[in-house]
């Protein structure tokens, strides 16, 4: 594409994101200093400097009092009481914390009278600090309407691969949360079903490259945290809401001779619907959507050439799917009185498609077809959340314990007949998976505001099991691999404790802590299996410190150094021992001898505050051990066969830089713009794969340069209209044994409200020019891959919605 039409319609576009800002409260104590008995309905004042007073409040009976919704800052607290000195105390509010028991004040004794005070100003919420960004997904106009994966490609340093893999600067170990918690809907924190949640219900999504030690350790990159729309009206409160419409409206590639026709105008349809009802001592929400579609999931163009001789082919893989999920959350809050609360809830998906796909092989030469595949799948996927937390406040603010708990069953029953027309056969075959899961968690929380910080510890409980039962249904001169056995068991049990300290003062914030972990690990297999004839068991102890100190020369302008070690399991079908046949002759399996990777994170970040924008930069690097990824070897018993299998592979780093830019230019037109500039590099090595025989393979060192920036204008055309032009880039990139070249997008949405505010009419358009799809090139010993993907991204959507 032309650099200077590139640069034009980057220019015209972005990404919506609105930073979520912090309230902090202060508490404290007024007693008389000699004698130690508390002082009742003392003046208590918080002021900007000796003359601004801000707010003022009256100690309790116990000498007691409480301030909420303080912005960070450096204050002036005044105390005074009849007949006692008034005292004054210099306090700093930081942006990390947002409880703050400053203790027992003492007032000496001396009789003095002193004026009433008036609250005079509220503070408003404040940006976050540099440790999380946090981004509003209902503001995000030019993805409303699709699902949360669709909307994850436009958030700064997030790309996203033909498989629905999301990469947070340039790698795909990201922990994927869902309330701050793992899901059954994204895989306990891998990558899973992100595509099948819709957009409409999520308030917003946060993004943390360098988590404290509070969190699970897995997630090299860091972890995206998906947050639910919640109501916090007093009263019946409701939303409802449709949004529909088609994709797919432009074909960059005419089809191979005599295939069935790739679906086109594609049609979708997403219901929502959000009920609260909010009292003094309960809150009861039912949140509810669906999503009903068709779309192109995979068109993918694969050319092959070798070095031996065989001749070169050409193949198209064509998979129409017609989806349909729904999702349903319930939930009570119960307030038992001011100091307890129970939420008690249950999370339900249900999700089913079938697909229909159509893979012929030609050879390049003479365009003669010497084979054609063709498959009809049907999956169904169930998963039910069910969890409940006990909340327990003591008399100070912020100083809490959480107990929680969730309990998970689903599983997925995937039903796979296919058939193989060549000149060597003419059959169908089946495949039938059954997976079961079952996932117990349980925590313990405490935490602890001091005068300058916070303490912060707790323990956790995971106990996850899935029993997989695999079925073969061979026809006649059948392909099917007879000696992977019928069954496999992955049980993980983790249990981990963590302790963490955050100091802050007025130019200075620490946080430092240590999380340690204790896996347990047991992976059956049918002994009949001929390839992996030993079980996988090991456990191992691991500690994972974090650290981070932040300097600030100002309250707008702050420089923090981070620092963490992290893990990165293997998911179970990472390890699956059992193929996938969607594509014959480039095979898919998983290895059930993968072993975690382990990584180190050294960060700097700077961010610049001002009244119209902000400025953010970070450099980082990561050091990475016994990563893990998925090579690509020729099967010589069978040369047209590729397997494709995950292996770890040594040592690799991770270096990059990334920035972003928030600018109110004019009243009406605000401008973010973010770039991620990064280097990938696997060290060299060598190895042995197991299947479908013992084989050497050897994987050369590998190292790229590459960056995607995505840039948004944001136009406020009236207090009822709005437009948003959105662009993304992403520059080639490497991936193991090969490269992917450059690809963009374009989106634009309106927004216009209607029925007084209380509704809403959306319409979005993605990747208008359908230029966002995949162009990789794979190189392996004796042959050479080259593949285009055209995989849906175009949709057209329009949207209504109504709160009452």
């Amino acid at each position: 594409m032309n650099p200077l039409k590139k640069t034009f319609l980057l220019f015209l576009s972005g990404i919506q994101c609105q930073m979520i800002m912090s309230q902090a409260t202060l508490a404290g104590r007024i007693v008389n200093k000699t004698s130690g008995e508390p002082l009742p309905y003392a003046t208590i004042v918080l002021k900007k400097d000796s003359i601004t007073a801000l707010t003022g409040i009256l100690s309790d009976s116990t000498g007691y009092f409480v301030f909420e919704g303080i912005r960070p800052g450096d204050y002036l607290l005044s105390c005074s009481f009849i007949g006692f000195k008034t005292i004054n105390k210099a306090i700093h509010i930081g942006t990390l914390n947002t409880s703050y028991n400053y203790g027992k004040i003492g007032m000496e004794p001396e009789v003095t009278h002193l004026n009433e005070v008036v609250v005079t100003a509220q503070k408003d919420i404040v940006s976050s600090g540099l440790e999380k960004k946090t981004f509003d997904i209902a503001g995000n106009i030019s993805q409303t309407g699709g699902s949360v994966l669709e909307a994850m490609k436009n958030l700064p340093g997030v790309t996203i691969d033909q498989e629905g893999k999301v990469f947070l600067r340039g790698s795909d170990k990201v922990a994927i949360l869902i309330d701050g918690k793992p899901s059954g809907l994204t895989g306990f924190g891998n990558q899973k079903g992100l595509d099948n949640i819709p957009v409409s219900r999520i308030d917003h999504i946060e993004i943390i490259n360098n988590p404290s030690s509070r969190y699970d350790a897995s997630g090299m990159a860091g972890i995206i945290n998906i947050i639910y729309k919640k109501e916090k009206q007093n009263g019946f409160n409701a939303e409802a809401g449709i949004i529909g419409g088609f994709g797919e409206y432009t074909t960059p590639r005419e089809n191979l001779p005599s295939i069935m026709p790739k679906y086109s105008f594609t049609p979708k349809a997403s219901p929502f619907l959000s009920l609260n009802y909010r009292a003094k001592k309960i809150n009861w929400f039912v949140q509810t959507d669906g999503m009903t579609r068709k779309r192109v999931n995979t068109n993918e163009f694969t050319s092959r050439t070798y070095t031996d001789g065989t001749p070169a082919s050409i193949s198209q893989f064509l998979e129409n799917r017609t989806q349909q999920m729904y999702n349903l959350k319930s939930g009570i809050d119960w307030y038992l009185n001011s100091q307890n609360s129970i939420t008690l809830y249950g999370l339900w998906q249900y999700e089913s498609h079938i697909d229909r796909g159509h893979v012929p092989y030609d050879y390049s030469a003479t365009g003669t077809r010497y084979r054609f595949w063709t498959w009809a799948e049907d999956e169904h996927t169930s998963f039910l959340n069910a969890g409940g937390n006990y909340r327990h406040k003591f008399t100070d603010p912020g100083h809490e314990l959480n107990l929680s708990f969730i309990y998970t069953v689903g599983g997925e029953n995937e039903y796979f007949p296919f058939t193989d027309s060549s000149a060597s056969r003419i059959s169908t075959d089946a495949t039938h998976l059954i997976v079961k899961e079952k996932n117990t968690s349980l925590a313990l929380d405490y935490f602890k505001p001091l005068k300058q910080g916070k303490l912060e510890s707790g323990a956790k409980i995971r106990l996850r099991d899935i029993p997989i039962s695999y079925t073969i249904i061979p026809g006649m001169h059948s392909i099917l691999d007879t000696n992977l056995g019928t069954w496999s068991d992955y049980m993980e049990n983790i249990y981990a404790g963590y302790l963490n300290y955050l100091y802050e003062s007025v130019q200075l914030d620490i946080e430092t802590g240590m999380r340690l972990e204790y896996t347990d690990l047991h992976y059956s297999i049918d002994p009949a299996n001929r390839y992996y004839t030993r079980n996988e068991a090991y456990h191992y102890l691991s500690l994972f410190p974090t650290a981070r100190v932040s300097y600030k020369f100002s309250n707008n302008n702050t420089l923090s150094l981070f620092y963490n070690r992290r893990i990165d399991r293997p998911g179970e079908f990472e390890l699956r021992p059992f193929p996938k046949y969607d594509d014959p002759e480039i095979l898919k399996t998983g290895n059930p001898y993968l072993r975690p990777q382990f990584t180190q994170t050294f960060e700097m970040a700077y961010k610049k505050e001002w009244s119209t924008g902000s400025f953010y930069l970070a450099g980082y690097y990561r050091m990475i051990h016994d990563i893990f990824s998925r090579i690509y070897t020729r099967d010589s018993l069978s040369l047209n066969v590729i397997n494709t299998i995950p292996q770890n592979l040594g040592k690799g780093t991770n270096l990059g830089f990334e920035t972003a830019l928030s600018k109110k230019i004019t009243r009406y037109w605000n401008l973010n713009a973010s770039v991620n500039v990064y280097r990938n590099t696997i060290n060299a090595f060598s190895g042995y794969a197991i299947y479908p025989y013992r084989q050497p393979f050897n994987f050369p060192y590998q190292m790229n340069y590459t960056w995607n920036t995505k840039i948004n204008n944001d136009f406020l055309l009236s207090e009822e209209y709005e437009i948003q032009l959105t662009g993304v880039y992403y520059a080639p990139d490497i991936i193991p044994q090969g490269t992917i070249r450059e690809r963009y997008s374009i989106d634009v949405g309106m927004k216009k409200k209607i029925w007084k505010g209380k509704g809403e009419i959306t319409c979005t358009a993605t990747d208008i020019f359908h230029t966002f799809g995949i162009r990789k090139k794979i190189e392996g010993d004796g042959f050479v891959l080259y593949a285009s993907n055209y995989y849906e991204t175009q949709l057209i959507l329009l949207g209504i919605k109504y709160k009452f």
